[in-house]
């Protein structure tokens, strides 16, 4: 009986390296329950903060947390989903690689009629049920860019323009580039769109992609990414073009981006970045377990629960820092 009960923590064991389920100090048996989070990767700090915010959330109310991470591989997502499952959890929170590769997955989790909550990514339409959270791409980013333009018109100059585009499998990159095509559209005597660079969230093609543009076009003089991540390969190319200046500098290049990461934070502080529209972390993490602590509760849930953001720069630095998560980020790393 010993050697049969030995062999069966191995296997147990194995299963959680192999789908990296990584339980930790999170072990515990909470007092409302044990949730799943499985997220498709923790490469930016974007992710990072939002698995921490979400877990703190969730101890807060008392549960306990399983952990786990896919790397992208959404077969793996699916057996961690899965591990989840036969580990009887009581709602799972899930960032997917696509709105598409995820749906298995789900169709698991309501198998089992177990809740599950996407945060930042939603599923694409089918016969599953889930309930998303996500910031809102579109508004964001058009904010964002109708303040850049804003600060282009005051020159009194007509302003060569860049998108750094993000990975157009991904809905939310599809929403930043339709919010900055929305923002450009009614300002044609000021912004002229010339270069459209894919990064598919790739730093070494979004930098080549900056380089090749800034090439055929010396001139450009207005720069949006549809990612913050992306900023240290795009100052990279800017300095190589001898274009990265402080605002009000002769070669300023008017720039803003997406997300609200430190690096964006530390380039506003220092006053090289005009502007980026800020996903509000805190508010999706909390949205996040509130919808999950209601769909296990039976409640009634809206589909869709969207994050309106909020676009930051150097008016209102001061006064918004506070909730910019890569604020918070920065700070902590001093």
């Amino acid at each position: 009986m010993f050697a049969w009960k030995w062999i069966a923590w191995l296997w147990l064991g194995s299963l959680c390296l192999l789908t990296s389920c990584h339980t930790g100090n999170s072990s515990n048996v909470g007092k409302q329950g044990t949730i799943g989070v499985a997220f498709e990767t923790l490469q930016t700090e974007y992710w990072v903060a939002g698995f921490d915010a979400i877990k703190a959330e969730l101890e807060k109310r008392d549960f306990a947390v399983l952990e786990a991470i896919s790397d992208g591989d959404p077969n793996r997502q699916l057996q961690q989903i899965k591990n989840f499952i036969t580990r009887r959890v009581d709602g799972i929170v899930l960032v997917p690689k696509d709105a598409k590769s995820c749906i298995p997955a789900i169709r698991a989790a309501n198998e089992a009629n177990i809740p599950i909550v996407l945060f930042n990514r939603p599923a694409a339409e089918s016969d599953v049920h889930s309930v998303a959270i996500q910031a809102d791409n579109y508004k964001i980013s058009k904010e964002t860019v109708e303040f850049m333009v804003d600060q282009a018109r005051q020159t009194g100059q007509k302003h060569k323009a860049m998108i750094v585009l993000g990975d157009l499998g991904d809905i939310n990159a599809i929403g930043r580039r339709d919010g900055f095509d929305a923002a450009v559209a009614d300002h044609a005597d000021v912004i002229d769109v010339v270069a459209r660079v894919p990064s598919e969230w790739n730093q070494e093609k979004a930098q080549a992609g900056v380089v090749n543009a800034l090439q055929a076009h010396p001139d450009i003089s207005f720069l949006f990414t549809s990612s913050d991540f992306l900023l240290p390969s795009i100052v990279s190319a800017l300095k190589s073009a001898g274009k990265y200046e402080k605002i009000g500098q002769p070669r300023h290049v008017i720039l803003g981006g997406f997300d609200g990461d430190a690096t964006a934070y530390e380039m506003l502080r220092e006053g090289y970045l005009d502007a980026t529209g800020v996903q509000d972390v805190y508010f999706e993490a909390q949205a996040t377990v509130e919808a999950l602590v209601d769909l296990m509760a039976g409640k009634q849930v809206e589909p869709l629960i969207q994050d309106p953001g909020f676009v930051i720069h150097q008016a209102n630095l001061e006064e918004l820092s506070g909730r910019m998560w890569g604020a918070q980020v920065a700070e902590k790393g001093r």
